[in-house]
């Protein structure tokens, strides 16, 4: 029989942000959670500046964050396209976007 929590795999560790290799052990994929983020071959015109404004300079940002990268930067094309006509719905999921990439108070205002 087992006491206490078991222990998490390095897999899982690496994903959520908390492996350490001095009290975790050696990982074999240790190196993905740290490389940094390429801009995607199709980005262009505002979703590619939105890119390059807000994402290319947060060097926090790691590969699992790709998707909210691209979420978010489609969501500031579109913002900077028409702001009038820009739904309130997607302004707060924007917002929470910015929120997840730690963007928020480093970007200035909206």
């Amino acid at each position: 029989m087992r006491r206490g929590k078991r222990p998490l795999p390095h897999g899982l560790r690496l994903v959520e942000g908390t492996y350490r290799s001095d009290r975790h052990g050696p990982a074999e994929n240790a190196h993905v959670a740290q490389e940094r983020l390429i801009k995607p071959d199709w980005m262009r015109g505002g979703v590619g500046e939105a890119w390059d404004r807000f994402i290319a300079p947060a060097g926090w940002l790691d590969v699992f964050r790709e998707p909210a990268a691209i979420a978010f930067c489609e969501l500031w094309q579109e913002f900077q396209a028409w702001p009038v006509r820009f739904p309130a719905a997607k302004h707060g999921q924007m917002r929470a976007y910015m929120g997840d990439l730690a963007l928020v108070g480093r970007c200035g205002r909206i």
